[in-house]
């Protein structure tokens, strides 16, 4: 009698292939935005048809990794502070659990408005926005964020603002682990500057480091 032949092994090695292939992925596009589907198969060290065999195109590629970063910013974002803490604490905790999440996808995000449009990345980021609004809507309730702005467009200039920082600390003209971008979203949003350091600094030491995605 015939044995069943084991799949297991197979699709252990499949899974891996397609990890490997989405790790070298998102260091290789932070190179070079235009790397092509081949060159990516000789750095993942794989055949061009076992990345094809994954990844049909390009687009097909650039959706897997929205989606990785979609469910990178949903883990994070269960460790964000709940309504009982004082908002300015909040949203020194919120940008920084999420800025690790930000560094590892930030050019993702630049490539995915061009090839997968502008819907697609405001779904990934629907989650964090609607959370950050939360909390700069409770802050200007409770007197300690300014009201000049609603607290959807507040929540928008702030994403912007981390945007930006992120390609400075990619191009090297900023070094920070999102303590700095903390503060200084702090003060955008009202917190006078030493309170903002106060603030993020207590934050800091009750988090410790920022930690980088578990998958890496």
């Amino acid at each position: 009698m015939t044995k069943p032949v084991a799949r297991e092994p197979q699709r252990r090695n499949s899974r891996s292939n397609r990890a490997r292939i989405l790790a070298t992925a998102r260091r290789e596009l932070g190179r070079n935005p235009d790397v092509t589907l081949e060159e990516l198969a000789r750095a993942s060290g794989v055949v061009r048809r076992t990345l094809f065999g994954h990844f049909p195109g390009r687009s097909a590629l650039l959706e897997a990794l929205a989606e990785e970063a979609s469910e990178s910013l949903r883990r994070a974002l269960t460790a964000v502070a709940g309504p009982e803490e004082p908002a300015e604490r909040a949203l020194a905790h919120f940008v920084h659990v999420i800025w690790p999440v930000g560094d590892r996808y930030r050019l993702l995000l630049a490539l995915a408005r061009r090839d997968l449009g502008m819907e697609r990345v405001s779904e990934i980021l629907a989650p964090a926005r609607d959370a950050v609004t939360a909390i700069l809507e409770r802050g200007q309730r409770d007197g300690v964020f300014q009201t000049q702005l609603p607290p959807a467009v507040l929540s928008a200039g702030l994403e912007a603002m981390q945007v930006a920082l992120l390609e400075e600390v990619n191009t090297g003209a900023l070094e920070d682990d999102g303590t700095r971008t903390a503060v200084t979203a702090l003060i955008a949003a009202g917190v006078p500057v030493e309170r903002a350091r106060a603030v993020v600094a207590e934050v800091a030491w009750d988090e410790g480091p920022a930690d980088a995605d578990p998958d890496d």
